[in-house]
C-alpha cells in the first residue's frame, strides 16, 4: 500500500483515539497481501488474537530461529490450536544442532554475531517476505521497546516499501495484560532471542 509520509503522519494522529480492532480493519481494507509476523514472544498473543478476530485466513509468519525456550514452543502450539492460526514456518536453513557444533551462539561484540543473526533470522525473514509480497505488515511494535522503535508509530514504512501496523503501539504492559485478562488468553515471559541477547537492542528487522 503505497502512503506518502504526510499521508502516515496524519492517520497516526487519527489512530491515537481509536481501538486495535479499527486500525486492522481499516489497514486489511487498504490493503491487498497482509501478513502478521510473530515470534511468539510476551504479549505477542494480542496482535494475533486481534487480527485474526478480523480476518481469520491472514497468513501468520513465524521465523522460527530454532533456540526458543520449550515454554515459548509450548505457548506457540497453544496459540496455533487456541487462535486457529494460518501459520506459514520459516526456519533456518542450517540446523541449530549443526550450528552450534561450528559457532555456537556468539557474544554480541563477537564479529561472528552478525553471521548468527543473518542466518538464523534475517535470511529466513526476507525468504519469507519474498514468497509472500505483503503491502501491510501487521507488527506488535510498542513505543519504549528500545530506542529505535520510538521513533516509529502505529503506522511506518519498512525499507522496501510494506506499510507496517503496530496496533498497539501506544499501549503499556498493564493495558496488555488487562487486555489478555479480558478475553482469558494465555502469555508467556520465558523467552529468549539468541540474536538481541539484551532486551532493547534491535536485531535487524524493523530498522
Amino acid at each position: 500500500m503505497a502512503l506518502t509520509q504526510e499521508e502516515i503522519k496524519k492517520l497516526n494522529l487519527q489512530f491515537k483515539g481509536i481501538s486495535p480492532e479499527e486500525i486492522i480493519s481499516w489497514a486489511i481494507n487498504h490493503g491487498k497481501k497482509p501478513v502478521v509476523t510473530t515470534n511468539f514472544r510476551p504479549y505477542e498473543v494480542a496482535i494475533l488474537h486481534a487480527v485474526t478476530e478480523v480476518d481469520k485466513s491472514i497468513p501468520v509468519i513465524w521465523c522460527d530461529t530454532g533456540y526458543n525456550t520449550p515454554q515459548t514452543y509450548k505457548h506457540a502450539e497453544a496459540l496455533i490450536s487456541i487462535l486457529e492460526l494460518n501459520v506459514k514456518l520459516y526456519v533456518p536453513k542450517q540446523t541449530s544442532s549443526h550450528r552450534d557444533a561450528i559457532m555456537g551462539i556468539p557474544q554480541i561484540d563477537d564479529p561472528r554475531h552478525k553471521e548468527f543473526t543473518e542466518q538464523v533470522k534475517l535470511e529466513p525473514f526476507r525468504r519469507a517476505m519474498e514468497e509472500h509480497k505483503p503491502d501491510v505488515w501487521f507488527t506488535n511494535l510498542r513505543k519504549g521497546q528500545t530506542a529505535h522503535r520510538d521513533s516509529l508509530d502505529v503506522l511506518s514504512m519498512s525499507n522496501d516499501g510494506v506499510l507496517k501496523v503496530s496496533p498497539f503501539y501506544h499501549w503499556s504492559d498493564t493495558q496488555l495484560d488487562a487486555y489478555l485478562k479480558a478475553r482469558q488468553l494465555p502469555n508467556e515471559h520465558k523467552y529468549f532471542d539468541p540474536t538481541k541477547v539484551l532486551a532493547n537492542r534491535e536485531c535487524g528487522l524493523h530498522t
